[in-house]
């Protein structure tokens, strides 16, 4: 709650009429009276500057919170996908490597088998 909007439903009024606040009605008696009522309401006022305060640290720290998990899970994230990435090259790259030495393999079991139909 603001301060202002606590200070609009909370109103000191003439000694005489008494005090309102909150749908209640209290008449002031003595100077007694007025003066606990204005400790009173400075009490609310301090407190709700306090509580204020309070909520707006706890604003910027969860902003400051939700921003540092934002970026860390978006490195998270990019670190993971990096290591995905190098592996499909890895992958490939063993494929590249396995196709020619296939292919070399291939290519010496013709040979041999054509060194063996001729020496037949």
């Amino acid at each position: 709650m603001e301060l202002e909007g606590l200070q609009k439903r909370i109103k000191l009024s003439d000694p005489k009429e008494g005090i309102e606040g909150e749908g209640e009605h209290c008449v002031a008696a003595s100077e007694e009276t007025e003066l606990q009522i204005q400790r009173i309401l400075h009490k609310i006022n301090s407190f709700t500057q306090q509580v204020s305060e309070i909520l707006e640290a706890g604003k910027a720290l969860f902003k400051d919170l939700t921003t540092d998990f934002e970026e860390r899970l978006i490195s998270i994230h990019r670190e993971q996908v990096e290591k995905w990435e190098e592996e499909m090259k890895e992958i490939c790259a063993h494929d590249s490597a396995n196709e020619a030495a296939g292919s070399l393999l291939r290519n010496a079991q013709f040979h041999l088998f054509q060194n063996v139909h001729e020496d037949s």
